[in-house]
């Protein structure tokens, strides 16, 4: 296992019917009598909120109405042509931040448009016809590298090849995805949609794919910027900042993200260790995917501790809210101090602190919370940026259309500056990356 095991995290708390429900679509699918009944309560808006909401600026009204007029597969053309990730998005984006809090609906009655539910009505059924909407313009004889098979980079991918270029994608891990993949809870992407929605992509033409390359091990970018025209980065961060208490390297301490990637690749749950009680230190949407995929594994407590207020977090109330739903427990205003134990974790010491205007207090105030597994979601870091690249806020700097300081290199997605540490907006940067390489090489 990739992440630390001792005797109190031990597989097999629930049986396999159990979890098998426990692990199911979070939200299945519209059926398309519900598809409608959703569409008709949209207003059409023309100046829509919904839309300037929407990292990829995808026009909501349009395609909530071809719905509504019967052609989900034209409403899933409208969504594609601004993000080729609109199923995925559909299960994972936060609308209920984004477009969904925009809606009229919601300000009139607190009760949105259902944009996500029918985005996902949508792009599945015209997936499921197994046909590819786009097709490559004629070659242009230029070759870009993407590095990093995640969102960014196969939006990216995707429209380079779409404009006519032949790209080869290089991604370290085994199969594609990025998080999409290996860091975003199962029950968001049942029946292995991540590989699906991979391979429809794919279906453009003009790819190739190597797995196994990661940048500055098998391939470096000083030979990926000769060997190509232009160079797209979307490596995400594959680090993970270090837990500052003392004890954070006894067994039973991991790294959330190793723990969901474990989960995600894991071929039968019942087969994955999970602690009796565990506690997740963090106030991220990893966090909260940890904690909650560690109670539907049967552990019987679980408590998220994040250092500020409800406020700070960037988990969202919907998402905050979905953990207390599954019986987890959130303390807010507490900084770990020292994790206890023989040799493995058995208890963690917490400070209470005090949140103020852009910063917080630690208080003398502790008190503890016993643990056999602690996993650690304080954030990704850049790991060994190459060199040459200009490194801002711990970031690839980029300019507004995805540019970094090497010329011929462009940057998107978690790794760089651009925006929101989002899948759609990790999409939104790929592809609009992709628009600039392409009016740069012809």
């Amino acid at each position: 296992m990739p992440y630390a095991r001792t005797d109190g995290i031990v597989a097999g708390r629930l049986d396999a019917d159990t979890l098998a429900g426990n692990f199911g679509d979070l939200h299945p699918k519209l059926d398309p009598h519900e598809a409608l009944v959703a569409a008709d309560r949209c207003y059409f808006c023309y100046e829509a909120p919904c839309v300037t909401a929407c990292p990829t600026d995808i026009d909501i009204p349009l395609f909530i109405r071809q719905i509504a007029t019967g052609t989900p597969e034209a409403a899933a053309k409208t969504i594609f042509d601004q993000n080729i990730l609109g199923g995925m998005c559909a299960r994972v984006c936060p609308t209920e931040t984004l477009c969904e809090e925009a809606c009229v609906r919601e300000t009139a009655e607190g009760k949105p448009v259902l944009i996500g539910q029918l985005q996902r009505f949508a792009t599945d059924t015209l997936m499921a016809a197994g046909t590819h909407p786009y097709q490559r313009a004629a070659e242009t004889g230029k070759s870009v590298a993407v590095v990093g098979a995640g969102p960014a980079g196969l939006a990216a991918a995707h429209r380079l090849a779409m404009k006519g270029h032949a790209v080869t994608l290089y991604d370290a891990k085994a199969k594609p995805g990025g998080l999409n993949e290996f860091g975003i809870a199962a029950y968001k992407t049942v029946d292995g949609f991540a590989q699906a929605e991979v391979a429809w992509l794919l279906k453009i033409g003009g790819i190739t794919v190597e797995y196994g390359k990661d940048l500055g091990g098998a391939v470096t970018l000083g030979a990926l910027r000769e060997a190509h025209d232009a160079v797209f980065l979307g490596i995400g961060l594959g680090g993970v900042n270090a837990l500052a208490a003392e004890g954070s390297d006894k067994a039973g301490v991991d790294d959330a993200v190793a723990f969901i990637a474990a989960l995600r690749q894991a071929e039968d749950l019942s087969a994955l260790p999970v602690g009796r009680r565990v506690v997740v230190i963090g106030g991220g949407m990893t966090a909260v995917d940890a904690a909650v995929q560690s109670k539907l594994l049967g552990a019987e407590e679980v408590t998220m501790v994040y250092r500020r207020d409800a406020q700070a977090m960037s988990a969202s109330k919907y998402e905050q809210d979905l953990a207390t739903s599954k019986g987890v427990r959130i303390i807010y205003n507490a900084q770990p101090v020292a994790v206890r134990g023989n040799g493995a974790a058995r208890e963690v010491e917490f400070a209470y602190t005090r949140s103020g205007p852009g910063q917080f207090d630690v208080t003398e105030d502790t008190f503890t919370l016993p643990a056999d597994q602690v996993l650690k979601a304080i954030g990704q870091v850049l790991d060994d940026a190459p060199s040459g690249l200009e490194i801002e806020r711990g970031k690839i700097k980029v300019d507004a259309a995805g540019r970094t300081s090497l010329p011929g290199v462009w940057a998107g997605g978690d790794c760089a500056t651009g925006g929101d540490d989002l899948t759609v907006t990790a999409v939104a940067e790929g592809r609009d990356a992709a628009e600039d390489i392409h009016s740069t090489l012809i």
